[in-house]
């Protein structure tokens, strides 16, 4: 009979195939247990970082907002200065109108080019042709 060389082979050689496959079946469990747990840290790092993020964005977006407010109310007074107050407070409506317009036309051409997923749904409208052919072979 041969000699084990190395304590895995010995072991393997005296404990039952049940024992051998309860014990991969354990380390494998303990295994799936870790990777889940090390997931889950990971995620929680990241949506914590993402959230610092957005928040970020967030606040950056509303001082953005409100430096055009006032750069409109200083554009607003100081066309006050040439006309009317009330003239120019139109002008800058109609500025800011111009912008918007512009701005839907522009988010309105990028959309329309959005194609989705043709790819999917060519795929799942020959689903029901293909069941009827399996059908229709029986």
């Amino acid at each position: 009979m041969s000699d084990p060389t190395t304590p895995s082979e010995e072991k393997a050689a005296t404990t039952s195939l049940g024992d051998l496959l309860g014990e991969v079946s354990r380390d494998i469990s303990t295994l799936m247990r870790q990777e889940v747990a090390l997931a889950k840290a990971e995620l929680k790092e990241s949506a914590s970082t993402a959230g610092k993020g957005a928040g970020l964005l967030g606040g950056a977006g509303y001082a953005g907002l409100m430096a055009v407010l006032f750069l409109s109310i200083a554009l607003w007074w100081g066309l006050g200065h040439l006309i009317d107050n009330g003239w120019s407070a139109v002008v800058v409506a109609v500025i800011w109108g111009i912008i918007g317009a512009i701005l839907y036309s522009v988010g309105r051409k990028s959309l329309a080019t959005v194609k989705g997923a043709p790819q999917t749904v060519d795929s799942l409208k020959k689903i029901p042709d293909t069941l009827k052919k399996n059908e229709e072979n029986r």
